[in-house]
């Protein structure tokens, strides 16, 4: 199955590192005008380096006002992936204001500030299109130490079905993509105790994490017209790690 952007502009947060630089650059790849946001410069001028094409945007998302700065030009946008967030492992009795108020402002407020800025274009031009947002198996399943960000990313997936219902109806479809572990350069570190590794991955069948490439390519699905009637979808990308 081949899948084309050509002609399309797609604008993808959180673009530095991990899937969300996959993601740019798979759809550069693709033939989309690509805008990549995030908050360290160095990643978006390696990025630029790696693919020209791409234009580039430094904000943090957390800080609202800067953001309707630094977005408030950004044209018309066919395709949003919403892939910045931010993860701090903690023990339930260990989390603070900060850490609570940092974790939903980037995974969740951000989200709907972005999508509302681009969805306001996407409406007003008439032509609908595609939003993704980047969720978490976490969203349904408990992980120890991970209380906030199981909380960010359920309330992600709420906000994900509300979206499509409401933006349904100007033809601009919204879905999740919830991966399992998933094997970026953060991924490895994170994941090297081999005692920690295994105790995750014996509860998914397939027996093994998810490569960045694995999220990328579902992703891109949904984004496409391959996937026009998915909408208010979460889509695990987990080896079965929800079914069990």
């Amino acid at each position: 199955m081949e899948i084309s952007f050509k002609g399309k502009r797609a604008l993808v947060t959180g673009a530095g590192k991990g899937i969300g630089r996959a993601t740019a650059l798979a759809l550069a790849r693709c033939g989309a005008k690509v805008t990549a946001v995030t908050r360290t410069q160095a990643d978006l001028n390696s990025l630029v380096q790696e693919c020209a094409s791409i234009s580039q945007v430094c904000v943090d998302l957390a800080d609202w006002g800067a953001t309707e700065e630094a977005l408030q030009d950004i044209g018309p946008i066919d395709l949003l992936v919403n892939n910045a967030a931010y993860a701090n492992i903690e023990p339930f009795l260990e989390v603070t204001p900060d850490q609570f108020d940092r974790s939903f402002n980037v995974n969740v407020k951000a989200v709907l500030h972005v999508s509302q800025i681009v969805a306001r274009g996407m409406k007003a031009r008439g032509t609908g299109g595609s939003i993704v947002n980047i969720s978490s198996q976490a969203s349904q399943r408990a992980l120890t130490d991970h209380a906030v960000y199981c909380a960010t990313k359920g309330a992600l997936d709420a906000l994900t079905r509300v979206m499509a219902l409401e933006l349904g109806p100007h033809q601009i479809r919204v879905n999740s993509v919830n991966p399992t572990v998933v094997m970026t350069e953060m991924g490895r570190v994170g994941w090297s105790d081999p005692v920690k590794a295994k105790t995750m991955m014996s509860r998914i069948p397939l027996g093994h994490f998810a490569e960045v490439e694995d999220v990328v390519n579902s992703v891109l699905f949904l984004l496409s017209d391959k996937s026009s009637m998915a909408n208010g979808v979460a889509l695990p990308v987990d080896g079965g790690f929800l079914a069990c």
